[in-house]
């Protein structure tokens, strides 16, 4: 008998309905439904096989005629969570404008779903993945860039994205927000440089107030993209 190949072990390479057999009961999409639910609600510990199948009205072995295994539940869950991604606020135009659209929607997505960032990135990507690359794309295409160079400022950009949402849910989980972080840090550093063994420290703090006030009006999270953003793309 022949090995299969990793991507013949994928979800996405296989048929949702197999050309045999029975007509499933039950659709890809009703299953990543219900697991969403669960996470959305208490979490992705609470997203077994057993309570999927359970909220499907089915038993936990005929799940394993959709996926199989839990890992491929996960995938459907996060594939389906990416197609909530509508683009609205992308649109032609200047590419760090279009991109920061995109980083926004995502950005707010890991908030509404936190649960997805505890789900590895899939070795194969699904259609909603696709169609994220495919707008990436778009709004790279008048960027003086290889196609590898394009790819590889995606592949940078939404881990960006991804790393800002992973640190905001650590510090909510903390009991708090990103100003009281801010300031329980400033407060911090600059105890450790009025010591005077840090001049460096000392230096890069004097300044800590101009450029708050410079850029008071926009967010770390918009700051930040906007600067990854300058240091990926050609200078427009």
């Amino acid at each position: 008998m022949t090995e299969n190949k990793p991507a013949d072990r994928s979800i996405w390479t296989r048929p949702e309905r197999p050309g045999r057999g029975p007509i499933p009961e039950h659709s890809r999409a009703e299953i990543a439904s219900a697991g969403i639910a669960l996470a959305d609600a208490a979490g992705l510990g609470t997203v077994t096989m057993r309570n999927v199948a359970a909220a499907i009205g089915t038993g936990p072995s005929s799940l394993y005629r959709y996926v199989a295994n839990r890992a491929e539940l996960l995938e459907l869950m996060a594939d389906q969570a990416r197609g909530e991604l509508t683009y609205d606020g992308a649109t032609s135009g200047e590419p760090t404008t279009w991109l920061l659209a995109i980083a926004r929607e995502g950005h707010a997505l890991y908030l509404r779903h936190p649960w997805l960032l505890d789900i590895p990135a899939a070795q194969i990507p699904g259609p909603n993945a696709i169609a994220f690359i495919e707008q990436c794309l778009a709004a790279l295409s008048s960027a003086d860039l290889s196609g590898p160079a394009k790819l590889e400022a995606i592949g940078v950009f939404s881990g960006a994205v991804r790393l800002f949402a992973q640190t905001e849910m650590e510090q909510r989980r903390a009991g708090q927000d990103t100003a009281q972080w801010r300031s329980e840090l400033a407060a911090h550093l600059s105890q450790i440089a009025a010591a005077g063994h840090n001049p460096h420290l000392a230096a890069a703090l004097t300044d800590t107030a101009s450029v708050e006030t410079a850029g008071q009006q926009d967010s770390l999270f918009e700051r930040a993209m906007t600067k990854i953003l300058a240091g990926l793309l050609p200078a427009y």
